[in-house]
C-alpha cells in the first residue's frame, strides 16, 4: 500500500511539472522541424491550445468537465500530429491527456512513440530525462510486477543521462528504490533512496523508502 501511494504521488508531481514545462516545449521542438512557416504556426497553435486545455483539465475538480477538457485537448493534439507526425511533443501531450482520462496503457504507448527513434533525437537532456521517468512511472502504474524490469531500465538511463541535480532526478532515484524493493534487492533499494536524499534532503518519498 505504501509503495502504491509513493508511485501515485510521484506520478502526480511529475505530471504537474511536465504540464508546466511543456508550455515552453512546442516552440523549441518545432523549430527543429521547420519546413513550412504556415504549417509550423498552425501546429504551434494547436499545441498551445492543447496545453492550456490540459492545465485546465488537471486543475478542474469536476471529473466530467476535466475529462471533456482532456478530450478536447486530444482533438487539438491530433491536428498537430497530422501536420508534424515526427514531432515528439504532441505524443507527450497526448500521453498526459490519456492519463487524465484514466487510459494509462494508451498513455504509455504515446510515450513509447515520443521516445522512439528518430523523435527522441529532438529532445533536450532535460526533456528526455523527464519522459523516461514518466514512462517508468506509467509502466509501474499499468503493471508493477510485469514491467518492473523495463521501468528499471528507463530509470537507470534517466539518472545516467542527467548531469544536473533536480526534482526529476530525485524522483528517478526514488522510483529506482521502489523498483529494487519490488525485486527484493533491498541493498540496491537503500542506496537509491540515499542518493535521492543527497539530491534533495527534504524528500519525503526517499525518507519513507528508507524507513520501510
Amino acid at each position: 500500500m505504501a509503495t502504491d501511494i509513493i508511485i501515485q504521488t510521484a506520478i502526480l508531481l511529475l505530471t504537474l511539472a511536465i504540464v508546466f514545462a511543456i508550455q515552453y516545449v512546442p516552440k523549441q521542438t518545432l523549430t527543429k522541424h521547420r519546413t513550412d512557416h504556415r504549417a509550423t504556426t498552425q501546429t504551434q497553435r494547436h499545441l498551445s491550445r492543447a496545453t492550456q486545455l490540459l492545465c485546465r483539465a488537471k486543475s478542474n475538480p469536476q471529473k466530467d468537465q476535466s475529462q471533456t477538457l482532456a478530450k478536447t485537448a486530444i482533438t487539438e493534439i491530433e491536428k498537430a500530429l497530422s501536420l508534424f507526425p515526427k514531432d515528439p511533443t504532441p505524443h507527450i501531450l497526448k500521453s498526459l491527456a490519456l492519463d487524465l482520462l484514466g487510459h494509462k496503457g494508451s498513455a504509455l504507448r504515446s510515450l513509447d512513440l515520443a521516445l522512439a527513434f528518430p523523435r527522441v533525437k529532438s529532445f533536450s537532456e532535460k526533456e528526455r530525462v523527464e519522459a523516461l521517468v514518466r514512462r517508468a512511472e506509467l509502466k509501474l502504474a499499468v503493471n508493477k510486477r510485469r514491467r518492473v524490469d523495463s521501468a528499471v531500465s528507463d530509470l537507470e538511463e534517466a539518472v545516467k543521462v542527467s548531469d544536473k541535480e533536480g526534482e526529476t532526478k530525485t524522483k528517478a532515484f526514488c522510483l529506482l528504490g521502489v523498483c529494487y524493493e519490488l525485486k527484493g534487492m533491498r541493498e540496491e533499494s537503500r542506496k537509491a533512496f540515499v542518493e535521492a536524499l543527497k539530491l534533495e534532503p527534504a524528500s519525503t518519498l526517499a525518507r519513507q523508502g528508507l524507513e520501510r
